[in-house]
């Protein structure tokens, strides 16, 4: 089977910093990209970053661009997720997903992801 793991969130001041990590274990770690998206209450999953095992390539929202910086381990099989400047709009559970070979455009699409980690959660306040 597989699993992803995600760990980092917590609770910052706006303006802080947190970094997430999300491990991937059996099957989950046979991926073409790994992505991160987030969902605040009341709202849909969102894209936020992503990055290809392939050829290195990331992609931001553009919410996030500047701000927050994809980068992997391949040997790990793991992701992370460094945000910086934190803002109260970015509170969210963020999810990151493994999928298997797609466009480039395509890593913005959660429904082109094959597994999910369970979450964490990240609160800013103001």
């Amino acid at each position: 089977q597989g699993a992803l793991v995600e760990s980092g969130g917590g609770l910052v001041q706006a303006g802080g910093s947190l970094r997430l990590s999300c491990a991937a274990s059996g099957r989950t770690s046979s991926s073409y990209a790994m992505g991160w998206f987030r969902q605040a209450p009341g709202k849909e999953r969102e894209f936020v970053a992503a990055i290809s095992w392939y050829d290195g390539r990331t992609d931001y929202a553009d919410s996030v661009k500047g701000r927050f910086t994809i980068s992997g381990d391949n040997a790990k099989n793991t992701v992370y997720l460094q945000m910086k400047s934190l803002k109260p709009e970015d509170t969210a559970v963020y999810y990151c997903g493994t999928g298997g070979l797609m466009a480039y455009r395509s890593m913005r699409v959660a429904s082109r992801y094959d597994y999910w980690g369970q979450g964490t959660q990240v609160t800013v306040s103001s």
